[in-house]
């Protein structure tokens, strides 16, 4: 009865976020005055940040990866819906647009993550969030992209001018939904993402250093992973894999694989059952 309840809850907020139009919070440049590395000045080549602010706010916050396999990104199902779907958990979301393969590649997409914990860190009293619970979440290649977040973060630098870069960037939490991971065991691996991240012949070091599961440590931050087990673009090994390094050290990790369900659904609110997905990962969020 109660898994009843949830599903149809869910199930209701999904069509009321379809059926209702709700405006698009105004994008801030996460550079206004040019990020480092841009090679144009495209709206392609300008990294930003939407706020989507939780009206009674819990102090969590969240910055959001829309996947796309480095090469694209799904800023609806998931982005503009994730947004709205921690707003109603009270929780602050703020939707990121990273620069995109094969213009652009590693560190770019790092760099730009990471100013975007950054900046909702300095910008915390502001947007009325705590400086300490602050999570990434990713999709996909965005999930890649919030699990680099999560094991490659650095203090800042406190010498720095900007305010911005005198933060820290490790985020506190870390979601990760069906998330590419490995780019070292080629049976689980999504080539397109590696490509479009690393280039057609990447450096073996460098796959080593992206392929997130071997990079895993105590300072990992607590972790949730969400996957399907029909999932052929990006195999449930990936989430897998992540999983474990996690509990080889000592990290806090919850992960959670349903029998069905095809790559890329989001948040599946037209799916009875995959859509009780969202209400496990509120329940962890409450524990955080």
């Amino acid at each position: 009865m109660i898994l009843s309840r949830v599903i149809f809850f869910s199930l209701s907020l999904g069509l009321l976020c379809a059926q209702r139009p709700v405006p698009e919070p105004t994008a801030l440049l996460l550079w206004p005055q040019g990020a480092p590395g841009a090679l144009g000045d495209t709206e392609k080549d300008q990294p930003s940040l939407t706020p989507w602010l939780a009206k009674t706010p819990n102090g969590q916050s969240v910055v959001v990866c829309p996947g796309g396999g480095y090469g694209a990104l799904a800023m609806d199902h998931e982005g503009k819906q994730i947004a709205q779907w921690l707003n109603s958990q009270g929780i602050s979301a703020f939707v990121l647009k990273y620069r995109l393969g094969p213009k652009y590649r590693h560190p770019v997409m790092l760099h730009d993550v990471q100013r975007a914990i950054r900046t909702v860190r300095a910008k915390a009293t502001d947007w009325k969030v705590d400086g300490k619970r602050i999570g990434v979440w990713g999709f996909s290649a965005g999930g890649h992209l919030a699990a680099t977040a999560a094991t490659h973060f650095d203090a800042g630098n406190p010498s720095n001018q900007d305010s911005i870069e005198r933060m820290g960037s490790r985020p506190d939490f870390a979601i990760l939904a069906y998330p590419v991971m490995t780019f070292t065991q080629e049976e689980f691996v999504h080539k397109g993402s590696r490509k479009n991240l690393l280039g057609e012949t990447p450096d073996s070091r460098l796959v080593e250093l992206l392929s997130n599961e071997k990079q895993v440590t105590k300072d990992t931050p607590p972790t949730f992973l969400f996957h399907t087990n029909e999932d052929t673009g990006v195999p449930p090994e990936n989430s897998v894999l992540f999983y474990l390094a996690l509990r080889r050290a000592g990290v806090p990790a919850e992960l959670h694989i349903y029998e069905k369900g095809p790559h890329g659904v989001g948040l599946a609110w037209s799916d009875l059952a995959l859509s009780s997905w969202p209400a496990r990962l509120a329940d962890w969020l409450k524990r955080r």
